[in-house]
């Protein structure tokens, strides 16, 4: 069954104070992956998970709570104890270089200076690992990328979230039913989301 069974890791920052933050969009994607399905997080060692069951296949959501910068190990630690094949993992993060609900799919890459993808590939040994980027644009000054994806998404973003959930949740169904291309096709569309919904 380990080849019908995917490892889901959302990354982001454990605490209230991160809840709704730029850097936090891979727990917000699982979280509303959870509540559509009516399932609840558990505690776990280095994580929150829960298992959801589509069509016989095994989707384990995991929400590191390690912190972005150590998300490897949690990530390492839950595919040995769930046998989760390389092929099988995907991980959904934000990208300050793409605007704001721009999603973009790849089956490996380097970590493109984000350090939650840095810690995944030195503690796998590998930057083959299926990844889907989501853009939370980059209107910042120089030298204050921390602060930045630190803060919260703007009052007119939050509305969008759920609509770039949705996307995220079906490319990485597709992904384990119908193959990464078909994935890649639909998660790497040239319009982002953002660009549907009025800026009011």
């Amino acid at each position: 069954m380990a080849d019908r069974s995917y490892l889901v890791a959302g990354l982001g920052n454990i605490g209230p104070e991160y809840a709704a933050t730029r850097h936090n969009i891979g727990f917000i994607v699982l979280d509303a992956w959870a509540q559509a399905s009516n399932l609840t997080f558990d505690v776990k060692r280095y994580g929150a998970l829960l298992t959801d069951t589509v069509k016989g296949r095994q989707f384990h959501l995991l929400k590191p709570s390690t912190y972005m910068n150590l998300s490897g190990g949690a990530i390492r630690y839950w595919m040995n104890e769930l046998d989760i094949l390389p092929e099988n993992l995907i991980v959904v993060c934000d990208d300050i270089n793409l605007p704001f609900g721009t999603t973009r799919m790849r089956l490996r890459g380097s970590d493109g200076g984000h350090n939650g993808l840095r810690n995944i590939e030195e503690m796998l040994q590998t930057r083959d690992y299926a990844r889907i980027r989501i853009g939370v644009g980059h209107d910042f000054a120089e030298g204050d990328q921390i602060d930045f994806v630190l803060g919260h998404f703007s009052l007119d973003q939050l509305p969008q979230l759920p609509q770039i959930a949705d996307k995220v949740i079906n490319g990485i169904k597709t992904w384990a039913f119908a193959g990464a291309q078909k994935a890649m096709s639909d998660l790497n569309a040239k319009a982002p989301v953002a660009e549907n919904t009025p800026n009011q």
